[in-house]
């Protein structure tokens, strides 16, 4: 049986994955984090003018196929394929899959299989051919590996800026992830394993009394998901930087692709409802599932990570400003997510990062001025990741950055003030905090900061 070598998602994704393919009986390589390294070497192979997405892929990809050649290994061809995502569409996305194999072949691998994983039933059947034994029933599990994966990284992220020994929120993670990779590899109960977990969290000492900007993170899929050079190190950066990330769940987009297959089938009903119905019914379940999903392992969590926000409340948000049936990378959701992440009070900042002149991102774009004014004070910064401009793009973003610190720092005053607290009784509040397990709901919807709502809790 070949090897399936995947790429492209955060450690938490690729990790559930491997244990997941590991019980359906496939071998899995997970490719290292692309750096520039890897970029330098896409360049050399790709066409000029392709997203960075490409480069770093196609070029990470080379590099390990020419480490195993090095090696001494036989038959490369025929005992490792890529397994990426494929699509067609408006934008560069669609021709992925055709510049991974040209580069390759130039690169001297001209027959090594690369399948990208489309919305069709060929995609089974390639698999088969592959010896692949992905079933339609193993669906479910694979979903779960998403959404499960999405809700550590966003934990990560929420309680990262708040330790108080130092890498013990890391330990906490690799912990997880290694109980819930044997979750997928055994195909055992997911439920007890999650219980642990957040036993587990509740003994980490966070200091949760420090105001911090809460910074929400969207944008072109692969720039937003990689936590390394390919988007400079945002998340990891912004900790660094004393600012809470909030980032973008791969749900959402899983469940955009559901959504947009009903809008599609909806609107051309009328050649035939009764096939229309046939296709909308499956897509709708799927949809349903991956929200309800969601929201069971979210509250087996104590409600700590946020909610996934709602296709129909996204769209709703975005139709006065970017018309829902543009398709192309994530659509309308750039500018709903926007919206969402203000009125919900879910950050006191927006960054869009994106490769250089990704063309939905870039639509987006024209519209997210016209978003801020009409939200009122909302701040945002839209990126583009070349993977030469790190000092340019991180000082546009600090630039912002400082404006939401003032923000977080002032509201958390007004509660001091307000509640009439001295530095001595703060003092107890905060070892208070430290010793005890509070929950993440936004009691007070019109704060932002983790800090404020922990506080407004507290008195």
């Amino acid at each position: 049986m070949a090897t399936v070598i995947v790429s492209g998602l955060t450690r938490a994704h690729e990790t559930l994955l491997e244990g997941l393919f590991g019980f359906l009986g496939q071998d899995v390589v997970r490719l290292p984090e692309p750096d520039g390294e890897a970029l330098k070497i896409g360049r050399i192979y790709c066409n000029r003018g392709q997203c960075n997405p490409v480069y770093y892929t196609a070029g990470n990809l080379i590099r390990f196929l020419q480490g195993l050649r090095a090696s001494g290994e036989k038959d490369i061809e025929k005992n490792y394929y890529y397994l990426t995502a494929g699509a067609c569409g408006p934008c560069r996305f669609g021709m992925y899959e055709i510049e991974y194999r040209k580069a390759l072949h130039d690169a001297g691998f001209p027959g090594f299989k690369v399948v990208g994983v489309q919305q069709n039933e060929a995609l089974v059947q390639d698999l088969r051919n592959l010896g692949f034994r992905f079933e339609k029933r193993h669906l479910s599990r694979f979903i779960n590996a998403i959404i499960l994966a999405d809700l550590l990284n966003n934990l990560y992220y929420k309680i990262k800026p708040y330790e108080v020994m130092p890498e013990s929120v890391d330990r906490w993670r690799n912990s997880a992830l290694d109980l819930l990779y044997a979750v997928f590899r055994y195909n055992s109960s997911i439920t007890p394993s999650l219980k642990q977990i957040c036993d587990a969290l509740s003994s980490l000492e966070l200091d949760y009394l420090s105001p911090k900007p809460k910074v929400k993170i969207i944008g072109e899929i692969f720039s937003h998901l990689h936590e390394g050079d390919a988007s400079y190190g945002l998340p990891s950066w912004l900790v660094e930087e004393g600012a809470e990330p909030v980032v973008e769940p791969l749900s959402n987009w899983l469940e955009y692709l559901f959504w947009e297959k009903i809008q599609f089938t909806r609107d051309r009903a009328f050649r035939g409802r009764v096939k229309a119905l046939r296709e909308i019914l499956p897509a709708w379940l799927l949809k349903t599932s991956i929200h309800l999903h969601f929201a069971y392992f979210r509250f087996i969590l104590n409600n700590r990570p946020d909610k996934l926000a709602r296709q129909r409340q996204l769209a709703r948000y975005a139709a006065p400003y970017y018309h829902v049936r543009l398709i192309g990378g994530e659509g309308h959701m750039e500018a709903g997510k926007h919206i969402y992440a203000v009125r919900k009070h879910q950050a006191h900042m927006v960054i869009s990062i994106k490769p250089f002149s990704c063309m939905p991102s870039t639509q987006s774009d024209g519209v997210q001025t016209k978003i801020a004014e009409d939200m009122k004070g909302s701040l945002f910064v839209s990126v583009d990741t070349t993977g030469d401009a790190e000092v340019n793009v991180k000082s546009r973003i600090l630039m912002k950055l400082q404006v939401a610190q003032k923000r977080a720092e002032s509201e958390f005053r007004e509660v001091l003030e307000r509640k009439k607290l001295t530095e001595a009784r703060l003092k107890v509040l905060r070892e208070r905090a430290r010793l005890q397990s509070l929950p993440m709901r936004n009691r007070r919807r019109r704060y932002i900061a983790t800090a404020t709502r922990v506080l407004a809790t507290l008195v």
